[in-house]
C-alpha cells in the first residue's frame, strides 16, 4: 500500500523486535494507484466485489489507519465486502494477535472488541501476544473465557492463521497495512485517505468488469 520502504518499531514492545516493510515498488504500479496482482487470485465472496484489508494488531500503523477504514466500511454500498486479514509474517507474537482476531470472530466480540485492541496495545501498552496475558484481557472485557479460550486453540482457528499467511503470500504481501481489491489489484497511494480514494476507484472498475461480462 502507502508504506514502501518504511522502517517501523513493532508494537511487540515484550520482545524489542523490529521490522522493515517493503512493499512493491511505486514503478512497478499503473500510475502509482496500483499494481496488477499476478496470478489474480480467487475471492471468497463472488457475488460482490471484495476488498481484503491485510493487517495485525501489532503493527502501529494499522492502529493509525483502523479507524478510518472501519468509518470507510460502514458506508459500503451493498455489492461490496470488506475481508480483513490478520497476518503473522511468521511471527510468533503475531500469529497469536492473529489467532485473538479469530477467536473473538467465534465469540462474536471481534467487532466489538477492535478499537479496543489497538488501544490496549499501542496507548496503554499491554502485552496482547502472550496467551495468558490475552485470555486475562478478553475476560476483563466480558468475552466467554472458556468458549474463547477452546477457540484460541482451535485446530479452525490455527488453519484460518495458516491461511491469512498464506494469502499474503499469494498476494505478494510484504507490509501491511495492505489493501487488495477482488484479488486483482494491490491499492497505491502516499496516505490513508488516497490509499482508500484508490480503492474506490478500483471498485468501480471491478464493477464495470463484471457488468460487462453478464
Amino acid at each position: 500500500m502507502m508504506f514502501a520502504r518504511r522502517q517501523f518499531v513493532s508494537a511487540i514492545f515484550a520482545l524489542g523486535a523490529a521490522l522493515t516493510v517493503a512493499l512493491p515498488a511505486q514503478a512497478q504500479s499503473v500510475g502509482k494507484d496500483y499494481t496488477p496482482i499476478s496470478p489474480a487470485q480467487p475471492t471468497e465472496t463472488p457475488a460482490k466485489i471484495e476488498v481484503v484489508e491485510f493487517f495485525s494488531y501489532g503493527c502501529p500503523h494499522c492502529a493509525e489507519f483502523n479507524p478510518l477504514i472501519s468509518s470507510w466500511e460502514a458506508k459500503l454500498p451493498a455489492d461490496v465486502v470488506l475481508k480483513k486479514v490478520p497476518v503473522s509474517f511468521g511471527r510468533a507474537a503475531w500469529a497469536n494477535a492473529a489467532k485473538l482476531y479469530y477467536a473473538l470472530e467465534v465469540t462474536g466480540d471481534q467487532h466489538r472488541l477492535e478499537a479496543d485492541i489497538f488501544k490496549a496495545i499501542h496507548v496503554e501498552r499491554v502485552n496482547l501476544f502472550d496467551e495468558k496475558n490475552i485470555l486475562e484481557w478478553v475476560a476483563k472485557k466480558g468475552v466467554d473465557s472458556k468458549k474463547f479460550g477452546e477457540a484460541f486453540g482451535s485446530f479452525g482457528v490455527m488453519s484460518k492463521v495458516k491461511r491469512g499467511d498464506q494469502m499474503a503470500q499469494a498476494y505478494k504481501i510484504q507490509g501491511v497495512p495492505s489493501l487488495a481489491v477482488e484479488g486483482k489489484y494491490l491499492v497505491g497511494g502516499q496516505g490513508y485517505a488516497e490509499a482508500l480514494s484508490i480503492t474506490d476507484k478500483l471498485v468501480a472498475k471491478t464493477r464495470a468488469e463484471k457488468a460487462g461480462k453478464k
